[in-house]
């Protein structure tokens, strides 16, 4: 009796599995050609996860066939679009390495280096008044890089265009970013650190609008390392180049038990290490003349007047 009971489960067993077996079917096996028009119609519709199987379909099963190389690009554009960066970038960079010579290698190029660009543009960068530059420049790093690859190998592209206005935005938002560091390393002291990321952007990112803070950066950097000359150079520099730029010192003079427990309500104006820029122009110092000085023609000036004050109180 017992054996019998065994010979009935393993009996049903099998025709269970045979069952499950013939549930399953096989995919079809498509021509190339109508899984890669597939793959197109998908990608007109915006469908992009539907694209992306059709074209990993067509590389598995026709890896050598007339749309292998295109699909290629077509399943980078497809990652692109569906916000996974990683797996473009991946794909551009397998593109590139296999097929150096392709007639539309440039524009692996240029997905490769938009992807990394959007990438640094986040939804909350986007649709947030956010500052950009204070994040970490990996992605624009690698954007730029990209960019700057596609319009040094192929200046005549018709992506080049395009690839230059970004590189311009990547090399602003790099320099500020630079600049940003440096800020930071003075508040923590590292004077010769700070000074070192002004120089580099002087170096290497020109023509940026971080251009006068680097400047003023390496000027209170070297103050307060004690290079009286390095400072006066780069105080001549920015006052030749920048005349009306203002900065404010980044060093905070060091704060007094009082001052933290009372949360600086009681704290007077800071004393900067950093010297003092002027950059009045000469209209700015006419008005900021005292009237004294302008009845005496000069004769008795701001500290004339004072002195005046100070003998009618004696």
């Amino acid at each position: 009796m017992r054996i019998t009971k065994i010979i009935a489960v393993a009996a049903l067993c099998v025709l269970v599995s045979a069952c499950s077996s013939n549930d399953e079917l096989e995919i079809p096996d498509l021509p190339e050609q109508e899984i890669y028009e597939d793959a197109l119609e998908a990608l007109e519709l915006d469908n992009y996860v539907l694209a992306i199987e059709k074209l990993q379909l067509l590389e598995a099963r026709y890896p050598f066939g007339r749309y292998s190389e295109q699909a290629q690009l077509e399943l980078t554009y497809a990652y692109f679009k569906n916000f996974e960066p990683e797996a473009a970038r991946a794909s551009a960079d397998r593109f590139i390495r296999l097929h150096p010579n392709h007639d539309n290698i440039d524009y692996a190029y240029y997905l490769k280096g938009l992807t990394a660009f959007e990438q640094d543009r986040t939804f909350f960068i986007k649709y947030l008044p956010l500052d950009e530059t204070k994040r970490d420049p990996g992605a624009a790093l690698d954007g730029f890089e990209s960019f700057r690859s596609l319009v040094r190998l192929y200046p005549d592209s018709e992506y080049a265009p395009d690839a230059r206005k970004r590189m311009v935005h990547l090399k602003n938002r790099l320099a500020t970013y630079e600049v940003h560091v440096a800020h930071y390393y003075i508040q923590r002291g590292a004077y010769l650190a700070a000074a070192n990321r002004g120089r580099y952007v002087i170096e290497n990112l020109q023509k940026t609008p971080a251009i006068p803070a680097a400047l003023a950066v390496m000027v209170e950097a070297y103050t307060l390392l004690g290079q009286v000359e390095l400072a006066d150079d780069a105080m001549a520099v920015l006052n030749a180049n920048y005349p009306n730029y203002v900065y404010r010192p980044v060093k905070e003079s060091e704060k007094t038990l009082l001052d933290a427990a009372t949360f600086d309500l009681f704290r007077g104006a800071p004393e900067a290490p950093a010297p003092v820029i002027n950059t009045l122009s000469d209209e700015e110092a006419e008005e900021k003349r005292s009237w004294l000085n302008r009845l005496s023609f000069g004769l008795f000036g701001d500290d004339g007047e004072e002195d005046a004050k100070e003998t009618q109180d004696k």
